[in-house]
């Protein structure tokens, strides 16, 4: 076997043990370099398939199918992929719709609400050219009477024997009394206010508090970019060495326990992989390198606790222990046979047109 071969297995290995983990990103890597490692291989394309988006899933299964045409696995998961597809072609399609309705709503013209007159009503007339005439009768009307009473107020005051005609003689100063001969006290001082200057206080000052320097912030180093890795290193394999048949280029099986796969190889390169379930803790299946001794389209399989007519696609390595197709279960990739090697019933029916009487299995951990 070589390297490259061995490669190839490691890869999908580790691929499924991502898998199983739920790290998408790491399984989607190991199946990329498979693919590119064996375009030819159906394996990488099916988990491939299962990662991506709906429109890389129909691409990667119509590869798939391309490389094995009666592919069962790859036949459904077409039909899964197409009717995700639909489904997400749906929903973007609703999407669209209710977002040109929305739009359509609130921005189409014909939606838009009929703009309201703006009705202009005429202003009152005004009452000023009317006022102004009776305000101008009624201010020269007063004036009028002001003059009319001053003029009364000065005939009164100034007329013989009024109340302020002796008002007015009576405050007549006594200097010019006392010069018709009547005595008259002599003139007072008077006492005038001196003017004092009143001091005003002054203002005191209010010290102001003293600005304190603001620090200049530093400026903060801009983290550099952490490169991503490029690559994903493949772990060291766990399983002890395995030795592998030279078989000069013809055809083999080889039967993984610990990874329950089975892989179909012409020489030392790998043509299919499978999913398979083999024996339970209580029934393992054997190990070593043994040659098919029998083909059986149909058969009849019973022994302690199960009776199964008509086990399809049957292909006798050992005794009593064969690789078959299965219709009782469909939970591959688990231990879960009374010894022998359980597959898909499509998976086994390509294997049994592929391998032939005296073909080399080789079954280990």
């Amino acid at each position: 076997m070589n390297a490259d071969a061995g490669t190839i297995r490691q890869l999908l290995i580790n691929a499924r043990q991502a898998m199983q983990q739920g790290d998408r990103r790491v399984t989607r890597q190991w199946a990329e370099k498979a693919a590119a490692l064996a375009p030819d291989l159906e394996e990488p394309w099916l988990i491939l398939a299962g990662l991506a988006s709906p429109q890389a899933s129909v691409t990667y299964l119509e590869r798939a199918l391309r490389i094995n045409p009666q592919s069962e696995r790859a036949r459904k998961g077409m039909a899964w992929a197409v009717d995700r597809l639909r489904k997400w072609e749906s929903e973007k399609n609703a999407r669209v719709a209710a977002q040109k309705a929305k739009t359509t709503f609130y921005f189409e013209p014909q939606t838009q609400p009929k703009p309201v007159p703006i009705v202009v009503v005429p202003m009152a007339p005004t009452l000023e050219p009317a006022v102004q005439p009776t305000l101008s009768k009624y201010r020269w009307s007063f004036i009028t009477l002001l003059i009319a009473a001053l003029c009364i107020t000065a005939a009164l005051a100034f007329w013989p024997g009024t109340a302020l005609h002796a008002m007015a003689i009576r405050h007549i100063p006594s200097a010019i009394v006392g010069g018709f001969g009547a005595p008259s006290d002599p003139a007072k001082p008077s006492y005038t206010p001196t003017f004092t200057p009143t001091t005003t206080p002054t203002a005191t000052f209010t010290p102001t508090s003293t600005p304190t320097d603001t620090p200049i912030p530093t400026d903060t180093p801009i983290p550099t970019n952490t490169p991503w890795p490029t690559d994903v290193q493949a772990p060291a394999p766990t399983n002890p060495p395995i030795t592998y048949p030279d078989t000069g280029g013809e055809r083999w099986i080889d039967v993984d326990l610990s990874q329950q796969m089975l892989y179909a190889y012409e020489g030392d390169t790998i043509v299919a992989s499978f999913l398979v379930s083999t024996g339970v803790p209580q029934f393992p299946t054997v190990t070593g390198q043994y040659h098919i001794y029998i083909k059986l389209v149909s058969t009849l399989m019973a022994g302690d606790g199960y009776y199964l007519p008509d086990v399809p696609y049957t292909m006798y390595f050992y005794k009593g222990y064969g690789i078959h197709g299965t219709y009782w279960h469909n939970n591959f990739g688990h231990p879960m046979s009374h010894g022998c090697v359980n597959m898909y019933t499509p998976d086994a029916e390509w294997m049994f047109y592929w391998a032939s009487v005296g073909t080399l299995v080789n079954v280990h951990y």
